[in-house]
């Protein structure tokens, strides 16, 4: 069993502190503010990582699923868009949209619909993720 460890340090009061979060591996390690998350100040954001995560979960899950069915996936390129919004006193992750674009030679468009539709409610981050609408465009390129 896998076990995935990251870490998150605040200083200070919400608006004026500061963080820094650090992914386990040490791939990423950088700043968050207030400003990075309800503004556009530079840094990240758990929204945006939780983007990043339901983005490459897709990609990887459906290279999976396009295997499991006898095809293989020449590219599987997946943009995530996370939306934080208020919802009553406080905010929430109210959707995340993912539109993937992908090379399959040999596939017609409703197969592989079918199979990044399994996808989309199938990946491990998508599962975690189930109180969220997540929404997917998706497009075959070849």
């Amino acid at each position: 069993m896998a076990v995935r460890t990251s870490t998150a340090v605040w200083n200070g009061t919400l608006k004026e502190g500061n963080g820094n979060m650090t992914v386990g591996s040490g791939a990423y390690n950088g700043p968050f503010s207030f400003a990075s998350r309800f503004e556009s100040a530079g840094g990240t954001n758990p929204e945006e990582l939780i983007a990043a995560a339901s983005a490459g979960c897709f990609s990887m899950a459906l290279s999976a699923g396009l295997g499991k069915n006898g095809f293989t996936a020449t590219k599987v390129s997946t943009t995530a868009k996370a939306y934080l919004e208020k919802v009553g006193e406080g905010f929430g992750i109210t959707k995340i949209e993912l539109t993937c674009e992908a090379q399959v030679p040999g596939i017609d468009d409703a197969k592989f619909a079918e199979i990044a539709e399994g996808t989309r409610t199938g990946c491990p981050v998508s599962k975690a993720l189930a109180g969220v609408e997540i929404a997917l465009t998706t497009k075959l390129i070849n």
